[in-house]
Parts: structure tokens; sequence; C-alpha cells
């Protein structure tokens, strides 16, 4: 649709060198998780979040590490809500660039997180400074979390102190290619343990070997997720189970009296975790390893849920339409097989939920070599300015 001379005006705000700078700020801030190191990344983002004339709040979450919520004030009614997080996974090998050098080629920044995602941060900044004055009918929040490639403990304290029902809409700024994503598969970690007996493997018969028993488990999640496969989500695929690590045993000449199975399990809107392990502890007990002398111990201690949010919706319909008047692609609302904080929001607070953002999940996040197109910023920050500015008109 046209843009009005209003949507021009705060357009015209964005300031390209002004958000390449931010984006680069924030890409020089370590904040690697594991271990934990947001509180660089927290500093930058406050500091220039106040440098902008917008308000700053930090709350702690765990010693280190703070939450921040960047409001832009607006009127009394409901407010957007921008969603992101100050983590980055580790480095990793294969780099060829400073991983926190923050170097700028062919249109591209280069960094640890340039994706996934502090070039959507550094977006929606951009965007909240260009509104100042915009006369909003309600705030515009950007909360910016910790932990969220992890346990996901920045989000749960989020939702337990936001107040209900008091955002018409969040957009989550993580890496779509700027496509805008209506749903989102959950995720989770179930960790199976097996207990068994240690004896001498000399008389390996004497004993209950935990790691025979894990392996019975591994090829029963493998049949399970072989299962899930029949059952496909229209827009995100089936349910999904994979085993990432196994750990047990002291040594090769004893029977291994314990054993770890460390499983992913990708959820579908509207699944319970708790049915997941019943099911899955359903499954183990077809196995009969209690007459093996052997007994399963099995946890969830992660879990993130999806969401899927109507395409016909308000908030879908104006992030779509704002997004192709940003000059972004004209692409149809689509879903993600990773998973997001965005599930907390629309399952706890009941706000409905879209990811959109500069960067590829799938060809630069978690990569080495990770970086953002310039472009892709200008237009992301663009988008949010003009979903904020006709949700709260």
């Amino acid at each position: 649709m046209p843009l009005t001379a209003a949507e021009r005006a705060v357009l015209d705000k964005i300031d390209e060198d002004q958000l390449i700078e931010l984006a680069r700020s924030l890409l020089r801030a370590r904040g690697q998780n594991p271990p934990g190191e947001e509180a660089a990344t927290v500093g930058v983002l406050a500091e220039a979040a106040a440098g902008l004339g917008l308000d700053v709040c930090e709350a702690p979450v765990q010693p280190g590490r703070d939450n921040v919520r960047v409001t832009l004030p607006g009127g009394a009614g409901s407010g957007l809500l921008l969603l992101g997080h100050t983590d980055v996974v580790p480095v990793g090998d294969g780099w060829t660039r400073d991983p926190f050098g923050a170097e700028v080629e062919a249109g591209r920044i280069y960094g640890r997180g340039a994706s996934d995602m502090k070039g959507g941060l550094a977006a929606a900044l951009s965007a909240m400074a260009a509104l100042r004055g915009a006369g909003l009918s309600g705030p515009v929040e950007l909360a910016a979390l910790v932990d969220e490639e992890e346990k996901g403990t920045g989000i749960r304290a989020y939702v337990a102190s936001a107040p209900a029902a008091s955002f018409v809409g969040c957009i989550v700024a993580e890496p779509t290619d700027l496509q805008t994503i209506i749903g989102a598969r959950g995720a989770s970690y179930v960790y199976v343990n097996v207990h068994g007996t240690a004896c001498h493997a000399g008389d390996p018969d004497a004993g209950a070997n935990a790691i025979y028993g894990a392996a019975a488990v591994v090829a029963e999640i493998e049949r399970l997720h072989a299962d899930l496969a029949a059952h496909r989500h229209p827009l995100l695929g089936p349910a999904t189970w994979s085993v990432g690590q196994i750990e047990g045993g002291t040594g090769g000449s004893v029977v291994a009296a314990d054993c770890l199975v460390v499983a992913d399990r990708r959820l579908l809107p509207g699944e319970s975790p708790a049915t997941v392990l019943d099911d899955l502890r359903g499954r183990l007990e077809t196995l009969r390893l209690a007459d093996r002398g052997l007994t399963v111990e099995v946890s969830m201690p992660m879990e993130m849920p999806a969401f899927e949010t109507p395409s016909d919706s308000l908030l879908a319909r104006t992030v779509g339409a704002a997004i192709a008047d940003a000059g972004g692609p004209t692409l149809p609302p689509g879903g993600w097989t990773a998973a997001c904080d965005g599930g907390f929001v629309a399952r706890d607070l009941g706000v409905p939920v879209v990811v959109l953002g500069p960067g590829s999940v799938a060809d630069q996040a978690h990569r080495p070599d990770e970086s953002v197109s310039i472009d892709e910023l200008v237009t992301a920050a663009r988008s949010y300015a003009l979903t904020a500015l006709r949700l709260l008109a």
C-alpha cells in the first residue's frame, strides 16, 4: 500500500550509518552462552538505547545476567512488543575473520551473532528511535533477554513479571530472511538416566550393564521418531526426536552402572510436555529393562513451547504488508522448524506472535564467519517502524 506522509517521515529518520555502528558495537561485545557472557552486550545495548532517548530498565535474572526492557512510551493503549536475546552461541572453529571484529565488507557485517540476533536487536532499536514523536496509542517495548540459546531463564523471568494482555502483538526479531513466520516448533531436552549394577568385566553377568539398556533406549527413540513422521503439521512438519549425547561407564574393565541419554524433542503447537514424557515412558516400559536389573528415570529439564498465529490475524497481515512496503521480499507467511522465545509469549501472555528479522537461520546462524546484510538490517528496521505505526495509530 502507498506510504502516508507520516510513515515516510518516520522512515526517513532511520539512519543507515547509525544502524551499522549500533550493530557493530553489539557484535564487538561478547555474549557467548555457555558460559553466559551477556553482560557486555547488555551494557552496550542499554547505553545505546539511553543515548537514543529511550527508557531503559535492567532486571537481574542470575548474577551478572540481566534482562533489558527498552521502552518508547506511547498512549494508554496496548503496545507492541519486539523480542530478542543478548546471548550468542560459542564461536567454535572454522572462522577466517575475527568473530568479534564486526568487519564490514561488500555490504555485510561479520561476527558471531550478526544474524542470530544482534542485527535484529540493532534494527529494533533504530526503529524505536525513529518512532519518537509519532504519537502512538501505546508503547513499543524491546525485551532483550538472556539465556535464549540454552535454558530460557531470561524469557521465563520476563513472562513471570510482564503484565498480562498489555500487547497487541509481538515480533521476534530472529533471522527469517525477512519472511513473516507465523508458526514455529518448540524444543525440549529429554534426559533418560539408566541405572544398573557395576561389576568386574571378567564376569559381566554378575552386574547389570546400563550402557546396554541405554542402547535399547536409543533404538526405541529412533523408532518413535519414525512413527512421528506420519503425523505432519501442515505448516511445521512433524514433531521429531534426535539423540545428541550419550555418557556412561567408568572404564573398559567395569560393567557400567550408569548411562545418560540426552535427546532433543521438537514440539508442535498444542503439544504438552507432560504428554510427551508419558508417551516416552510408555514406550520404554515395553523394553522390560527391569527384567534385566535396570531402572530408568526420564525428565525434561528444558522446554520451549511452539506457537502458531493465524495467517489472517491483524498482526500477521500488518507485518506482511509492512515488510513489503519497507522494500523487503513479498513472501507468503511461513513456518519455522527452529524454536524461539516467542512461544512463551504466545502461551503464557496470550499475545499473538510472528517472527521477522534480518539474516538467515539456515545459512548464517551458528556458523563460522556469520554475517548479515546491511540492506536487510535497514529493511527490518523500516518494517518494525511501519508495523508499530499501523498497529498503534
